[in-house]
C-alpha cells in the first residue's frame, strides 16, 4: 500500500500577489457568470469525497460479515460457520455504487472547472486585446514589449491553468481531510488519536522539508535566469564576440553560471525528493501503529477486525490531502499573481471615450466619403510627456495641400514627437492642430488616422501572402489595384518571381531583404490612398543603391499628397517645399533647401557637416 503522501515533491517557489486576497476577489468579479457553474462543480466535487470518506465504512462492514462465517474454536474444536454471502453482496453493490459516483462526480467536476478556466482564460486573451487598443502610448514607451506579451500568454495562462485544479483540489481535500477525521473519531477514538499523531509527525517534517530547500530553490531559479541571460547576450551579441576574441571569457562564464544552476539544482531536486520517502515512512509506521494497536482492542472486544481495515484506508485518505494542500495553495499563488498582473494591466487608464464625436474629416455634411485637402495647421503647440517638461514649447507652421515638408535636426529636437501629436497618438498641452480646417480634437481618433499613410524606419511585414500584406486593413482592395502599386515601386518583377506570386505567404521560406521590405510598405501606403502621407526615416537602413529606388518610388507616392518627411540625411529632402529645423523643441528655421543654405545657419551646419563626412 503506497504511503500516504508520496505525492509528488516540494514544489519550486511561485510568485507572490502582493494583494492575494484582492486578485482573487477581481478574478471572480470578472468570471461571476461562471459562478454557478464553479459552485456546482465544487458541490459535486464535494459528493465525490464523500463517496470515498464511506467507502472504507463499508468494507470494514463486508469483512465483519466474512469474520463472522470463519471458522471458530470452542473447547478446542473447530466449528463452520457460513457467510452471509446475501450481506456481503449487499455491501459490495453499495461499494460499486459509491466508487462509480466518485467517478462520475469527479469527471463532471473536471469537466466543469475545465471549461470554466479555459473559458475564463479566453476572455482574459479578448479583454487584453482590446485593452490593447485603448490603451494610450505613452503606456508602450513605459512598458516593454516583452511585458504586455507576458502577461496575455504566461499570466493568462497560469490563471487558466491552476484556478480549476486548486479551486476544485483544495475543497475536495478539505472535505476528505474533514470526513475522514470524523468517520475515524466515530469508530473508535483511541485509533483515530494514534492515526493523527502519526499524520502530524509527516506534516511536520513535510513543512521543515520544503523551508529547508526552498532557499535552494530561490538560488535555482536566479541561476537558471543567469544562465538565460548569459545565453540570449552571447546568442545575440554573437558576431560582436568573435570579432573581438571573447569566446574564451563568454565559456568561462558560462561555466561559472552553469556550476552555479547545479550546485543549488542538485541540493533543491535531493532536499525535495526526501519528502516522499520521509511520507512512506511515516504513512507506513502509522499502518503499524493502527495494526498494533487495533490487535490490542480486537483482542478485548473493544471493536472488530473490519474496524481496522477501515482505519487502514482513513489513514490514507486522512493524510493524502496535507500534501495535495501545499500543491493547492501554490497554484492559487500562482493564479492569483497572474490575475493581479492582468487586472493592472486591465484597470490602466484608457483614452477618453470619444463615441459621442462625429467623423468630420473626409466626409462630407451628407455622411458621403469626400477625399480631403490635406491642409494641415500648427497653431502655438505645446507638449511635454510629463506635465511640467515641455519638449515642444511654441511650434506653428501652416501646410498646403499637396506640399512637401520636411522636419530635420537633431535627435531629441522633437522631429518624430510632432508627427505623433499630428496623428493624435498624443494629447498636445496647448495649441491647436487642424486638418482641412477641423481641429482634430472635435473627431474621433480614428478619423484622423483615416488621413494619414505611413512608411517607417522599422519596416513591418506580417506572416501572410503579399497581397495580405500590401492591401493591410483597407478594404474592397482589387488584385489589380495591389499589383499597380507594386509596379509602380518596382517590386512587380520579383513578386511574380516567387512560387505563388502575390499569393506567396511570407514566412521563413520566402523573405524579402531590407530594400524589399521598404518597397513593399510604400506599396501598401500607396493602397492606403491617404491624402497626408508620413515618412519617417524610410531610406536610413538600406544601402545608396536601393536608396535610389525607394526614393523613386518615395516621389511617385508624394504626388499630389500633403506629406511629411523626417530625414538625417538632408540630401533626400533638397526637392522639399518647406524645410522646418527643429531644436530643442522650437523651429529655428523654416524654409527651401536653397533658401536655408543661403542664410548659413543651423540648418547649414548640419548640411555642411553631413556633406564634409561624405568626402
Amino acid at each position: 500500500m503506497p504511503g500516504p503522501m508520496g505525492h509528488g515533491r516540494a514544489g519550486a517557489p511561485v510568485e507572490k500577489a502582493d494583494d492575494f486576497g484582492g486578485a482573487l476577489k477581481e478574478l471572480m468579479r470578472f468570471s461571476k457568470r461562471y459562478i454557478p457553474a464553479i459552485v456546482i462543480a465544487l458541490v459535486l466535487g464535494v459528493g465525490g469525497a464523500i463517496c470515498q470518506i464511506i467507502g472504507p465504512d463499508y468494507l470494514g462492514d463486508m469483512t465483519d460479515e466474512i469474520t463472522k462465517g470463519l471458522p471458530a474454536l470452542v473447547h478446542g474444536k473447530p466449528v463452520l460457520r457460513s457467510i452471509d454471502m446475501a450481506a456481503v453482496t449487499r455491501i459490495g453493490w453499495t461499494l460499486v455504487a459509491l466508487y462509480v459516483g466518485y467517478a462520475l462526480l469527479s469527471y463532471v467536476q473536471s469537466w466543469m472547472m475545465a471549461t470554466v478556466t479555459q473559458r475564463t482564460a479566453q476572455r482574459l486573451r479578448a479583454a487584453i486585446d482590446v485593452k490593447m487598443n485603448k490603451l494610450p502610448l505613452k503606456y508602450f514607451d513605459e512598458h516593454s514589449t516583452g511585458d504586455v506579451m507576458s502577461r496575455i500568454t504566461n499570466d493568462v495562462d497560469a490563471v487558466g491553468q491552476t484556478l480549476g485544479q486548486s479551486l476544485g483540489s483544495l475543497i475536495s481535500s478539505v472535505t476528505l481531510f474533514v470526513g475522514s477525521l470524523v468517520m475515524m473519531f466515530a469508530n473508535n477514538w483511541i485509533l483515530a488519536l494514534c492515526a493523527v499523531g502519526a499524520s502530524l509527525l509527516g506534516m511536520v517534517l513535510m513543512v521543515v522539508v520544503m523551508k529547508f530547500s526552498q532557499r535552494y530553490f530561490v538560488k535555482q531559479q536566479m541561476a537558471l535566469g543567469d544562465v538565460n541571460g548569459h545565453v540570449e547576450e552571447m546568442y545575440s551579441g554573437h558576431t560582436v564576440v568573435k570579432a573581438f576574441g571573447g569566446e574564451a571569457d563568454a565559456i568561462r562564464s558560462f561555466e561559472r553560471y552553469n556550476n552555479d544552476l547545479y550546485d543549488s539544482g542538485w541540493k533543491s531536486q535531493f532536499i525535495s525528493g526526501l519528502m516522499m520517502p520521509m511520507m512512506n515512512l511515516v504513512g507506513n509506521l502509522g499502518y503499524v501503529v493502527v495494526c498494533v494497536v487495533g490487535a490490542a482492542l480486537a483482542m478485548n472486544g473493544t471493536i472488530e477486525f473490519g474496524v481496522i481495515v477501515a482505519f487502514m484506508l482513513y489513514i490514507r485518505l486522512f493524510t493524502q490531502p496535507l500534501s495535495q494542500f501545499a500543491q493547492a495553495f501554490q497554484n492559487l499563488q500562482r493564479c492569483a499573481a497572474g490575475s493581479e498582473r492582468v487586472f493592472t494591466f486591465l484597470n490602466e487608464p484608457e483614452l477618453a471615450d470619444e463615441s459621442d464625436k462625429q467623423p468630420l474629416l473626409g466626409y462630407g455634411s451628407d455622411g458621403e466619403i469626400t477625399p480631403g485637402e490635406g491642409r494641415v495647421s500648427f497653431e502655438h503647440v505645446r507638449f511635454g510627456y510629463e506635465p511640467n517638461k515641455l519638449v515642444i514649447h511654441d511650434f506653428s507652421a501652416d501646410v498646403e495641400p499637396g506640399q512637401k515638408v520636411a522636419i530635420v535636426g537633431p535627435t531629441g529636437a522633437g522631429k518624430t514627437t510632432m508627427v505623433n501629436l499630428l496623428m493624435r497618438f498624443y494629447e498636445i498641452a496647448g495649441g491647436r492642430i487642424s486638418i482641412d480646417g477641423i481641429d482634430t480634437k472635435d473627431v474621433p481618433r480614428w478619423n484622423v488616422h483615416d488621413q494619414f499613410s505611413m512608411v517607417l524606419q522599422d519596416t513591418w511585414v506580417f506572416q501572410g501572402t503579399v497581397r495580405e500584406n500590401v492591401a493591410y486593413a483597407k478594404e474592397d482592395v482589387t488584385d489589380e489595384q495591389v499589383a499597380a502599386a507594386c509596379r509602380a515601386v518596382g517590386l512587380d518583377r520579383y513578386i511574380r518571381s516567387l512560387p505563388d506570386g502575390y499569393d506567396t505567404v511570407l514566412d521563413e521560406s520566402a523573405t524579402l531583404s531590407q530594400g524589399q521590405k521598404q518597397l513593399l510598405t510604400i506599396a501598401r501606403a500607396m493602397v492606403q490612398d491617404s491624402p497626408i502621407l508620413i515618412l519617417d526615416e524610410a531610406t536610413s537602413s538600406v544601402d545608396t543603391r536601393t536608396e535610389e529606388l525607394i526614393q523613386t518610388a518615395m516621389d511617385k507616392l508624394t504626388e499630389g499628397r500633403t506629406s511629411f518627411v523626417i530625414a538625417h540625411r538632408l540630401s533626400t529632402i533638397r526637392d522639399a517645399d518647406m524645410i522646418l529645423v527643429m531644436k530643442d523643441g522650437d523651429i529655428v528655421e523654416r524654409g527651401t533647401h536653397d533658401e536655408l543654405l543661403a542664410r548659413g545657419g543651423f540648418y547649414a551646419d548640419i548640411y555642411n557637416a553631413q556633406f564634409s563626412l561624405a568626402q
